[in-house]
């Protein structure tokens, strides 16, 4: 099993002149390094991506926008997750014991930092060794969580604060969505700040406001509150504000052949309209 890392795990985009706007997008990676060794059809994985989101923000430096994005996959390692967030299935019952996980909610679904199951069926036919789990961690994970800190703290020192943008996209249907939504995704974006806790109210509500105006259904924390990333970063106190930004994918491309369709244009001039508000 090679434990190289033959693809630059992280690219970052930047203006001359940064702003105080940061993108950033974990999921949109499509290099699936050759130590992924998954069992299941790589068309089931890519159905977890978050698909063209990075390419969605590409206007980003021309706005001034730093746009930090993962260039490996999610379901290899999930750049949004704690280091500590394995899944202890994933592990031989000795392994999980040494590396010492503290799983979350996500990780008991299967979808932790590395994930297990997609859509319910297993990635792997066996356990995962300890060393591969920290190859992924040490040379994709904590790259990517450090290219996004650093660019933010360049960001926030010049401006004296600044607004981050954890960008991703969500499927149109899910099984694990909650039971109002009768498993069917009822808006076109969905704003985290964690309950508040990342970002200012006003901030939020802005937000809402001004892409509601655009004709967007905006849902609020429901069901996406934001993760590691806008944990880390946000801190509203400090005028450091981050919050999550999910796109259902029903707006902008075909969820089966993994196609643009005539909406991606549409989401993506909303995108900017808002960076540009923003910025």
């Amino acid at each position: 099993m090679s434990l190289v890392v033959e693809t630059p795990p992280v690219e970052i985009l930047r203006a001359a002149y940064e702003g105080p706007v940061l993108l950033d997008s974990p999921h949109s990676g499509t290099h699936y390094p050759p130590s992924f060794g998954h069992a299941c059809p790589r068309a089931l994985l890519r159905q977890t991506e978050d698909a063209f989101v990075d390419e969605i923000f590409g206007f980003g430096p021309g706005l001034g926008a730093t746009l930090v994005r993962a260039t490996f996959p999610r379901s290899f390692i999930d750049a949004n997750r704690g280091a500590g967030d394995t899944d202890p299935l994933l592990l031989a019952p000795e392994d999980a014991a040494t590396l010492g996980t503290q799983a979350s909610a996500k990780s008991q679904l299967g979808m932790g930092l590395v994930w297990r199951l997609v859509d319910g069926h297993a990635i792997y036919d066996g356990p995962l060794p300890l060393a591969e789990i920290r190859h992924r961690i040490d040379g994709y994970w904590r790259p990517y969580q450090q290219a996004v800190l650093q660019a933010w703290e360049r960001v926030t020192a010049r401006h004296g604060g600044g607004i981050h943008l954890n960008c991703h996209s969500m499927p149109s249907c899910s099984r694990l969505y909650p039971p109002e939504f009768g498993g069917v995704m009822p808006y076109d974006l969905v704003i985290g700040d964690r309950d508040g806790t990342t970002a200012s109210a006003a901030l939020t509500q802005r937000v809402v406001t001004f892409l509601r105006a655009r004709g967007r259904s905006v849902g609020v924390n429901n069901p996406f509150k934001g993760v590691e990333l806008v944990r880390l970063t946000g801190q509203p106190s400090r005028g450091r504000h981050s919050l999550q930004v999910e796109i259902n994918k029903r707006t902008y491309m075909d969820e089966g052949t993994l196609e643009k369709h005539a909406g991606f244009a549409e989401i993506q001039a909303d995108m900017k309209a808002l960076v540009a508000f923003l910025a």
